[in-house]
């Protein structure tokens, strides 16, 4: 039996991946609603029910990202990814599938890190989701980034457009 390569993404992955990346820059960027519950709450201080809504935000959205990241996996594992293309150097190829494999634990850590900080209470949760997971998660967005750019304009392959057209 043999199987076709997968030689691009289906619409739906490319709508959750899109929606993801917009929901994480988003989270990335505003933080300050959850910095600033976070800072009442540490120092005991008065949480008014703008300040939690403010808070809210951010932990919905991250929610969202938590839904969105197994509805990926269940997509990713059920029509597959295209191959790396043949240009790619193996140790880059290597490379890839790491850092691809960070980002899908990522998309389950910092959410489950995030909530269990929020709602749990559990502050070395919260430490590692605001520290060394976004910290890595901002990491691999420039490195994915710039991964594109180099297969777009050194290596002149279509990885861009296996994510964008079609």
């Amino acid at each position: 039996m043999t199987t076709n390569p997968v030689l691009g993404y289906s619409l739906p992955q490319k709508l959750t991946h899109w929606l993801m990346a917009a929901l994480i820059f988003f989270n990335l960027l505003f933080t300050d609603g959850m910095e600033h519950w976070n800072r009442l709450v540490s120092r005991g201080e008065a949480v008014t029910p703008d300040d939690i809504a403010s808070a809210n935000v951010h932990a919905y959205v991250g929610i969202a990202v938590l839904c969105l990241a197994v509805i990926r996996l269940i997509l990713r594992l059920t029509h597959g990814a295209p191959d790396a293309p043949a240009e790619e150097p193996p140790l880059l190829r290597l490379a890839s599938k790491a850092a691809h494999g960070t980002f899908y634990l990522l998309f389950f850590l910092l959410p489950i890190s995030g909530a269990a900080a929020y709602y749990l209470g559990v502050e070395v949760a919260g430490s590692l989701h605001g520290g060394p997971f976004k910290l890595l998660m901002w990491l691999l967005i420039v490195v994915h980034i710039a991964a594109v750019l180099v297969h777009q304009f050194y290596w002149k392959t279509p990885v861009a457009q296996r994510m964008t057209k079609g």
